[in-house]
């Protein structure tokens, strides 16, 4: 079992978010293969049970190169029905646009058919960080990973 972790990351904010994704994914014995957007083939999709994005917060939005990626995954549509995805983002305020950054990238999942587990303790779509991420934000990403993974496990 293998999630996919595509995220773009200008100044190593949601880059570190990725990797704590990532550790959570991996602390459930499913394997995280992390990528930047700008270097991810989209054709890994075919091979993955889960995806999962990261994106900073760009005027109330995420990245270009995740919209790219969402827009080329268009090849695999109706092959990731049942998949398990997530999403992430990190903004420069608390008000900046994190949860329809967040709602943005689940809508691209959801349109795959995918399935995306929200949380009831918080960033309820998906981790968000202000800044770079503190040790807090650092947790509800590795927790994020964990309850992916978990999730697909109970689904396999």
């Amino acid at each position: 079992m293998k999630v996919l972790i595509v995220y773009y990351s200008r100044t190593g904010n949601t880059e570190k978010m990725a990797q704590a994704v990532a550790q959570g994914v991996e602390e459930e014995g499913v394997e995280a293969a992390v990528r930047k957007a700008e270097e991810c083939d989209v054709d890994e999709l075919a091979s993955v049970e889960g995806l999962i994005l990261g994106s900073p917060t760009y005027y109330g939005t995420m990245a270009a190169p995740i919209k790219k990626f969402i827009d080329e995954s268009v090849k695999f549509h109706g092959q990731l029905v049942g998949k398990v995805g997530g999403a992430f983002t990190s903004a420069g305020g608390a008000g900046s646009g994190n949860e329809t950054t967040v709602m943005a990238m689940v809508q691209g999942l959801l349109v795959h058919g995918m399935i995306v587990p929200g949380s009831h303790r918080g960033d309820h779509y998906g981790p968000i960080a202000v800044g770079e991420p503190d040790a807090a934000a650092e947790e509800r990403c590795r927790k994020h990973g964990v309850r992916i993974a978990q999730l697909i496990k109970k689904l396999a």
